[in-house]
């Protein structure tokens, strides 16, 4: 299985950090962000990781290099300014994975969930005829009404709209996921597209499946949340 990492936001929020550094190279426990992400990858067997960047992605570039020093071999996807989207960019770099099954996690998170978890659900996938696996999280004080609801057999829905148990029982998604080709199939390559219509109109078709994870997960959004991080992370 390949992996992609997502790394082509300009990071807002995290102004002014960001304003001279991409986001996923932002210091946290003593390491960038991304290199977190990395050193997981490497360590599941996930050796071939592709990098989508727009925002200052030589910058990234320039520090990770081929990837070697990790025991990865890393490819870019250079994106316009402004970026593709989450969809735009996985379909632009669609090529590297081979028309298999592929793990893609966002930049701007840290969790201690193991990849080699997705090797599993890759293989699951091409059997059970899935098109997306989603890592959900508990909801977050920031994003309390959560993305999308969990049912017991590990199939994903939509949430219900204006309901007052919808916030009860929707995660959130964790910016972690496994995927198949074939879901990104109306998306041309260089083409502005956003993640979420595509999970739902697969969920529609019963073809979206999760896992709620309970481990160490944080959307590393502003400073405040990225100092709070490193603060944990550097005490051990």
């Amino acid at each position: 299985m390949r992996a992609m990492i997502l790394a082509a936001g300009r990071g807002t929020r995290m102004r002014p950090l960001t304003d001279t550094t991409p986001k996923p190279l932002l210091p946290v426990g003593g390491k960038p962000l991304i290199v977190w992400h990395i050193q997981r990858l490497v360590h599941a067997g996930l050796t071939d990781i592709i990098i989508n960047h727009a925002w200052l992605g030589s910058k990234i570039e320039q520090t990770l290099r081929d990837g070697s020093q990790f025991g990865a071999r890393l490819q870019y996807s250079a994106e316009p300014a402004g970026g593709l989207e989450t969809a735009g960019g996985i379909a632009q770099a669609l090529e590297f994975f081979q028309g298999q099954p592929f793990l893609v996690v966002n930049g701007d998170v840290w969790c201690d969930w193991q990849p080699s978890e997705a090797i599993q659900q890759g293989l699951r996938m091409l059997t059970e005829n899935h098109l997306a696996w989603l890592l959900m999280a508990d909801n977050p004080p920031q994003h309390p009404e959560g993305d999308f609801v969990l049912d017991a057999d590990g199939r994903l829905t939509d949430k219900p709209c204006n309901t007052a148990d919808s916030r009860a029982h929707a995660l959130t998604f964790a910016g972690i996921g496994v995927y198949r080709p074939t879901l990104f199939q109306s998306v041309q390559k260089g083409e502005f597209a956003k993640l979420a219509p595509l999970l739902r109109q697969a969920m529609q078709a019963g073809m979206v499946v999760g896992m709620r994870y309970s481990g160490q997960w944080e959307d590393v959004g502003t400073p405040a949340r990225l100092a709070s991080l490193d603060r944990r992370l550097s005490a051990g």
